[in-house]
């Protein structure tokens, strides 16, 4: 049922006319690099490898042969292969490492159930918590493989053979399955149902997020006004936030935690999803330099933001003022012109929120060196 909604959600995406979606997070600031990179040091292992017993099985052993028929294509499943392989700037595995960090700064509960004992642990954390933060980097995987499905309505010769791009659409659906499968099968392991319950609600989350964002192309962007940042955070959560979230609050049910400290690190997950958007939708209007003109989402926080400032009026003639004589959108000049206005400013004033709402939810945590690289993952993401 799971692996049927994340297909529909997958096809409303291309009705929608969705298209090439970027299949990692954006450009993410160097010091958030260096930040999760001794994070790893302190819960045993990269988690950049935690999916690798699931990626060099035979299935996907398989699928990488085929893959190479793509070679050549603009296909974006060729990206996520590369991306699996080595991306040194986009590929963090932030979703399971936090995961275990947080697992670690809660430590053992002190209503610790008989079948659960410290000597279980591995590094601070149980067996349990580590095979959780595996199936949330799967799911998000499959997530990411999902929705590099290309609309083929709107192929062209430049994008490569139509026959491989059709091709490449089936190896997405087919791939993405299977790592969604081997983390159903993952979570019905764990044998809790309650945690079964939370991460299906977030691959509910996830589904539903897809299904209502907005179309990225210029023409349904630039004309609507239904979007607003309440809306736009609503979303964001569903697409980018609740699968973190949810997965802390899991670790915390298998470590048999209260309500009370499951809520925390819920809270935890949640804001840190939220500032890391915002701080990866800025990074184009905070750049002190561009060589190269870059298009950028009309969906983004700080367009959201000048938009819902300058009113609705006012944006569409912004619009008009930026198109070239060739009709062309002329990004950079429309950028200098969100940048003279509020909505830059109020986009980093809500990324630094989300920030200290996120340290807050953890201060109740005995203080050690999971919490405080907790701490420094979400003090990253606030800067820029």
């Amino acid at each position: 049922m799971t692996v049927i909604r994340f297909r529909l959600s997958c096809i409303g995406l291309l009705n929608r006319g969705q298209r090439n979606i970027s299949i990692f997070s954006n450009a993410t600031p160097s010091n958030l690099n260096k930040v999760v990179s001794d994070a790893e040091k302190i819960v045993g292992y990269p988690t950049s490898f935690m999916s690798l017993r699931c990626l060099l099985s035979d299935e996907l052993s398989n699928v990488a042969m085929h893959v190479r028929k793509l070679v050549g294509t603009k296909h974006p499943l060729l990206s996520t292969a590369r991306g699996f392989i080595y991306d040194s700037r986009n590929n963090l595995q932030m979703r399971g490492l936090v995961v275990l960090l947080m697992s670690k700064a809660a430590g053992p509960s002190q209503h610790t159930a008989s079948d659960l004992l410290p000597q279980d642990m591995v590094s601070g954390i149980y067996p349990s918590q580590r095979n959780l933060a595996e199936i949330t980097e799967l799911i998000h995987t499959a997530f990411l493989v999902h929705r590099g499905i290309v609309n083929l309505k709107e192929w062209t010769n430049s994008d490569g053979p139509l026959k491989d791009m059709q091709f490449g659409n089936k190896m997405s659906v087919l791939s993405g399955d299977f790592l969604l499968a081997n983390a159903c099968t993952g979570l019905a392991q764990l044998n809790n149902t309650k945690v079964v319950e939370l991460i299906s609600s977030a691959i509910g989350d996830l589904v539903q997020g897809i299904y209502h964002e907005i179309p990225n192309s210029l023409e349904d962007n630039s004309l609507t006004d239904e979007i607003n940042m309440v809306t736009w955070e609503e979303q964001t959560f569903l697409s980018h936030g609740a699968l973190l979230a949810k997965s802390c609050q899991a670790a915390m049910e298998l470590a048999k935690h209260d309500k009370d400290a499951q809520g925390l690190a819920y809270k935890y997950g949640k804001h840190l999803s939220l500032g890391h958007k915002l701080n990866s939708d800025l990074q184009l209007f905070v750049k002190s330099s561009s060589a190269d003109p870059e298009t950028f989402s009309f969906n983004s926080a700080p367009v959201v933001f000048h938009r819902q400032i300058v009113g609705q009026e006012r944006w569409c003639h912004q619009l008009q003022q930026a198109k070239t004589i060739g009709r062309q959108m002329d990004y950079t000049k429309l950028r200098s012109t969100i940048k003279l206005e509020k909505g830059v400013t109020s986009t980093i004033d809500l990324c630094r929120y989300h920030g200290n709402k996120a340290l807050e939810s953890i201060q109740c945590f005995p203080s050690s060196e999971a919490r405080s690289a907790l701490e420094n993952i979400a003090r990253a993401v606030t800067k820029f």
